[in-house]
């Protein structure tokens, strides 16, 4: 597996993959949207051989530090449990702190974005429309430069409320 910025010429292939791991179209139609308005910050396709089969996207947030949201992130059906998710989230995860974010914020299950170094208890502090068990950050500098005040997904996230 090999992960590289996502291109235009891979556009299809990803709404595939993101077809394909969820249940409807909202998370690609999210994803087209992102680009379109600019939102999309890092947007990285793992693939093997010629083959789109994992797909991870950030986005740009609205947040009293330098902040990124992670998602969707997607991994085709019948490659899953195989590492590639955990593969573009490192990656991700190593692209921001490069590019010199400050933080990353997930929606997800605790218990499989922890093993990034996600956190629910440093995301307490945080006003969102996602606060709750499953609203995480990760420092990517050692501690966040802030730890309470309003985070906003980008605007396209709100279409899913």
């Amino acid at each position: 597996m090999r992960i590289t910025e996502e291109t235009p010429d891979l556009h299809d292939a990803i709404r595939a993959v993101l077809g394909g791991a969820f249940p409807t179209a909202v998370e690609a139609d999210l994803v087209e949207t992102l680009r379109r308005d600019g939102d999309m910050v890092i947007a990285l396709a793992a693939r093997e051989g010629d083959e789109v089969v994992g797909y991870a996207a950030l986005s740009r947030m609205v947040a009293p530090m330098k902040a990124l949201g992670l998602g969707p992130v997607a991994v085709a059906p019948g490659r899953q449990r195989r590492g590639i998710g955990g593969g573009l989230i490192r990656h991700a995860i190593e692209r921001a702190r490069a590019d010199g974010w400050e933080a990353i914020f997930v929606v997800g299950d605790p218990a499989y974005y922890r093993r990034f170094g996600f956190e629910t208890e440093a995301a307490a502090g945080f006003v969102s429309p996602y606060a709750g068990v499953h609203f995480m950050v990760l420092p990517l500098g050692g501690a966040l430069p802030v730890r309470f005040g309003r985070v906003d997904y980008a605007p396209a996230f709100a279409d899913l409320a």
